[in-house]
């Protein structure tokens, strides 16, 4: 049994102590797997059971005042995140860039900007909660739920692991794309007298989509270029980009394409039973016509049967 707990702890602190950057294992939510993968558990718990259970009779939250915050907060990170990205990329390799594991300031910096991404999807996970306490269900959708759900796993083993390097880009991408929808959300959250100015909403999901192929297309580059950053890593990211991908443009195509197709065939119908209606009031006036020119013609003729 002692032989037993001795392996089980050797292989313990293989995985999660000599495996890991040192410069990163000893931050908060980062050592063991535990924490993390607990609050993602509970996140599930709530947003999928006991959060709509307990919703169930009561009346939607408004949280005006905390989603225009939350989500000013998060422009905010998103933003600063990309700037320091934007910082980092000027030096790297866009081909292939390895992880400098090296306490320089430059090296240091880009692993503090991968923690604060990894805490930044752990905060996200307020988005589907405050779906649920404003009962708006339809937005819990499986997209959105595994989306939430993934991410915070694959930040965590990028921050333990690899907390630099190649991989950043995925990440320095979706902060962009995270400026734009969290300013989206910002606006949305003042109510029905900003959705005049938010017309651009569908283009999100565009801007997704383009995301997840410039991913798939900058991962690829790991499969003929070697720097030292793992190969293996595109048996996760590629088939993720993809899915990502897949689910995302069938989201588009129900929640835009479908709207858009019945908007113009409303439009179609519109336009036809309004030409209808002109031709009918048309025939009217041509029988409304005829019908008042009849006694003109009938007098004309019996005064030309008189004078024969």
């Amino acid at each position: 049994m002692a032989d037993m707990n001795a392996t089980d702890n050797d292989v313990w602190s293989f995985l999660f102590t000599e495996l890991a950057d040192e410069r990163t294992n000893d931050w908060f939510l980062i050592k063991s797997p535990v924490p993390i993968f607990s609050i993602v558990s509970l996140y599930l718990y709530f947003v999928l059971s006991w959060g709509p259970r307990y919703m169930r009779d009561r009346k939607p939250f408004q949280l005006e005042k905390t989603l225009i915050v939350y989500n000013f907060l998060q422009v905010v990170v998103s933003a600063w995140m990309f700037y320091e990205g934007c910082v980092a990329w000027r030096y790297y390799n866009w081909r292939c860039q390895p992880v400098d594991r090296s306490y320089s300031p430059r090296a240091v910096r880009e692993a503090f900007g991968v923690y604060v991404y990894y805490l930044a999807k752990i905060t996200e996970l307020l988005d589907t909660v405050f779906f649920v306490l404003r009962k708006n269900e339809r937005q819990v959708t499986f997209l959105h739920v595994y989306h939430h759900s993934v991410m915070p796993l694959i930040s965590w083993g990028t921050t333990k692991y690899y907390p630099g390097g190649h991989g950043t880009f995925i990440g320095w991408i979706n902060s962009f794309v995270h400026i734009v929808m969290y300013t989206y959300y910002f606006l949305s959250a003042f109510g029905p007298k900003m959705q005049k100015y938010l017309w651009w909403k569908s283009h999100i999901t565009t801007l997704q989509m383009v995301q997840f192929c410039m991913v798939f297309i900058h991962q690829t580059q790991l499969l003929y270029t070697d720097c030292g950053y793992p190969r293996w890593s595109v048996c996760f990211t590629l088939p993720n980009a993809i899915f990502f991908y897949y689910l995302f443009n069938d989201f588009y195509q129900k929640s835009y394409k479908k709207k858009q197709q019945a908007q113009a065939d409303a439009l179609s119908a519109k336009c036809a039973a309004a030409a209808a209606a002109a031709a009918n009031d048309n025939n009217n006036d041509v029988s409304a016509k005829n019908l008042n020119g009849a006694p003109e013609i009938t007098a004309n003729t019996a005064q030309a049967k008189k004078h024969l």
